[in-house]
Parts: structure tokens; C-alpha cells; sequence
């Protein structure tokens, strides 16, 4: 956990960027029945009736300090759908960054092992260098500020019904393009002096 704090307590930095990963899945649901349209006084209407259209995995990254976000759709979860996600962060949108400050939970995809499953060992190698990997501790996933981007975007975008996926990669595409538009940052307070004091119960207890 304060390794964790520590990190975020680190200047912004182009060349050392840090930077939240996360990811949830999203069920698509389409209609069964074309809702009615919105009238003066009378909002639109939806029958209850729907029809589930496939699972859908949400990478996403963020760089807090320079409010920056992105997020990468896949149909599965795997070790191999992770890597991608590193390669598409290292290459596409960090190429410039010296290392990288990646914060994230400890699934176990979520490991520079998995690169090798998805690249040649030098190209693996070579994106494996490029982090510095920083775990979230069990039962502590709350520490990524990952986590709270992904609830605005639950709020924000998908908490509706998204029939397919190419509904769902353009509603989030809209949704990322504008939060970046916006800058829109995240103001973390919460710091290991902090942590002392208010979880002191989760440190251990010794005798002076």
C-alpha cells in the first residue's frame, strides 16, 4: 500500500510518466423492440424486454497528473489481450517515455510473463523494459485511481443499454475523446501518513 501512495506522491515527469491500468467487462444488451422516441413532457421509452449480445473487456489506462485516459475493447481477457494493451501504451501512446509508472492490481495476466505469450522475446523484452510495475495489494484494488476513471465511465457512458460492439467502441470513443478534450484529472489526497493513522489496524502492533 504505500508503495503504492509513494508513487503517486512522485512529481509529473513526460519521461517517467505514471500511469493506472484497469479493466471490467461489459454485457451488451439490445433491444428486442424499437423504443419510442422522446416527446415534449415524456422521456424515451424502452421495453423491459432485451436481448444479450456478447461480453465485451474494457482496458483501461490513465495518466492522472496529465489527465489522460484510453481505453481498449477486446473480446476476451486474456494474457495475450493484456499484452496488446501494454504494446498499444509503450509504442502508440507513450513512445517518448524513458520508463513507465504502471499501477495496477495483481490479476494474474497482469505480468510481464504474458508479453512473452503474445511477442517474440526481443520484442517482449523490450516492452518489459520500458516498466516499472507497481501492485495494488490484495483486497486493496480501491488504491488504483484506475478504478475511479472506470466508475466515471461506468456512470458517464455505460450505465445504458449498448447493443454491439461497435456501438460500444464508438460511445467510448466519444466518451474518452471528450474527458481528454477536458483534461480532466484526478485529485488524489489520500497519502501513507494518512494511511497510518486511518488503517493503523492494518499494520502490525509492537511493543514499545
Amino acid at each position: 500500500m504505500e508503495d503504492v501512495l509513494d508513487v503517486y506522491q512522485r512529481p509529473e515527469d513526460a519521461t517517467r510518466p505514471v500511469v493506472c491500468l484497469d479493466e471490467t467487462s461489459r454485457q451488451g444488451l439490445g433491444e428486442v423492440r424499437t423504443p419510442l422516441p422522446v416527446l415534449p413532457g415524456q422521456p424515451a421509452r424502452h421495453d423491459p424486454e432485451y436481448v444479450r449480445t456478447g461480453v465485451v473487456n474494457c482496458f483501461l489506462v490513465t495518466e492522472p497528473l496529465r489527465g489522460w485516459r484510453q481505453v481498449r475493447l477486446s473480446t476476451q481477457r486474456t494474457r495475450i489481450d493484456w499484452a496488446h494493451c501494454i504494446q498499444d501504451l509503450v509504442e502508440v501512446h507513450d513512445p517518448d517515455a524513458g520508463r513507465i509508472i504502471l499501477v495496477m492490481d495483481q490479476l494474474n495476466t497482469h505480468s510481464p510473463a504474458s508479453l512473452y505469450e503474445a511477442f517474440a522475446p526481443a520484442a517482449a523484452k523490450r516492452l518489459a523494459d520500458k516498466l516499472e510495475i507497481h501492485y495494488t495489494p490484495k483486497h486493496g484494488s480501491w488504491l488504483n485511481m484506475a478504478e475511479l476513471e472506470l466508475s466515471v465511465l461506468q456512470r458517464q457512458c455505460l450505465d445504458r443499454r449498448l447493443g454491439d460492439r461497435a456501438t460500444l467502441e464508438r460511445e467510448v470513443a466519444a466518451w474518452v475523446a471528450a474527458r481528454n478534450a477536458a483534461a480532466a484529472g484526478i485529485d488524489w489526497r489520500f497519502t501513507t501518513v494518512d494511511a497510518r493513522s486511518k488503517l493503523k489496524r492494518l499494520y502490525p502492533v509492537f511493543q514499545e
